[in-house]
């Protein structure tokens, strides 16, 4: 989850489990939302993958460097794609060609100082379609906030969905909506609501820069984040954004990946439920969600992973003092096989 200042596209931070309680949810017949999705084959838009993050290797729609300071207050200098590549920190793997972001693990900084670390956003923007996220590997240790999200323009008016995110050991991952509109947004459950297998977190999705935790939903699956996501060889994230039905996403470990993805010939109706939806019918997608850009970033500390929360997660000393120890970041890197966007 991500909270937006003005200079940037998109941040937040959120207060982990908002009243201490969770509540499973699995209601088990079809809804009209679901039953629109039956039988749809998805297409590929666009797919990017290695040198396609890189600006200027491709022709059409390339990937920004955010360069500056970290909007959600982390201990972090993003750095411009020249600045990581000769550093390291964005780079394309030869072995498999996959993408990798790191956060510095070798230089030397003061307590509370700030690494260099590394965001990127897509160029193009969507309103609809599947997202699919591939990766082997993703940021883990104390103090770090890794990030797949979306967002749309004027944060939180066009809204922000938070696909993976989590901090510092947090055992599984967390999906969230944010809101800006007047138009009401919830993850309540009704007796028609699509049926899916994660834990509500918190209902209400409008957003503020002073209150933006969103709606969220917490997968039950260890293998969707951090050490349980990377010793599974990690997977695949899939948002489905169907203005219609609503918002769904699924998490699929390396060995469980559909076989029509693999393809490339989705059909998210054959995929069981999801680990959170967010339906249309206590949500007005359209209007809360359009033109969002898609987001990777690793930041420390910050909004969420710092303070309280940093302090309640078992992790030695404080999220200012974690800054400064450089090997606490040799494991803080994405390896990304691709990102894809089907219609």
């Amino acid at each position: 989850m991500r909270s937006l200042s003005k200079l940037f596209l998109a941040a937040l931070s959120f207060t982990i489990l908002v009243d201490g309680s969770h509540h499973w949810y699995s209601h088990h017949y079809p809804t009209a939302a679901h039953r629109q999705l039956i039988g749809k084959t998805y297409m590929i838009q666009d797919f990017y993958r290695g040198e396609d993050f890189f600006k200027d290797v491709s022709a059409t729609y390339d990937w920004i460097f955010a360069i500056g300071a970290d909007p959600t207050g982390g201990n972090v200098i993003y750095q411009s794609q020249s600045d990581a590549q000769s550093k390291r920190l964005a780079y394309v793997d030869e072995c498999d060609n996959s993408f990798i972001l790191a956060v510095d693990s070798t230089s030397t900084v003061p307590a509370g100082g700030q690494r260099a670390s590394v965001r990127i956003t897509s160029q193009k923007s969507y309103s609809g379609g599947l997202f699919v996220f591939d990766a082997s590997y993703m940021p883990v240790g104390c103090s770090t906030w890794p990030s797949f999200w979306t967002v749309g323009p004027h944060w939180p008016m066009a809204g922000e969905i938070d696909i993976v995110e989590g901090v510092n050991n947090q055992g599984t991952n967390q999906m969230t909506l944010h809101t800006g509109t007047n138009q009401t947004c919830t993850n309540e459950i009704t007796n028609s609501t699509h049926q899916f297998s994660g834990k509500i977190v918190a209902t209400n999705c409008f957003s503020t820069t002073h209150a933006d935790s969103g709606c969220s939903i917490e997968d039950t699956d260890t293998s969707s984040f951090a050490y349980g996501f990377n010793n599974a060889q990690g997977g695949v994230f899939a948002l489905l954004w169907d203005n219609s039905a609503g918002m769904s996403i699924w998490h699929f470990a390396r060995a469980n990946i559909p076989a029509d993805l693999i393809a490339q010939t989705p059909r998210p109706s054959t995929w069981g439920i999801p680990a959170g939806f967010w339906s249309s019918q206590t949500c007005d997608i359209t209007t809360n969600f359009y033109e969002h850009q898609m987001v990777i970033d690793t930041t420390i500390c910050g909004n969420w992973a710092g303070g309280r929360i940093y302090a309640q997660s078992g992790c030695p000393g404080t999220c200012s003092d974690m800054v400064a120890n450089a090997t606490n970041y040799v494991d803080a890197k994405w390896a990304i096989n691709y990102v894809a966007v089907y219609q």
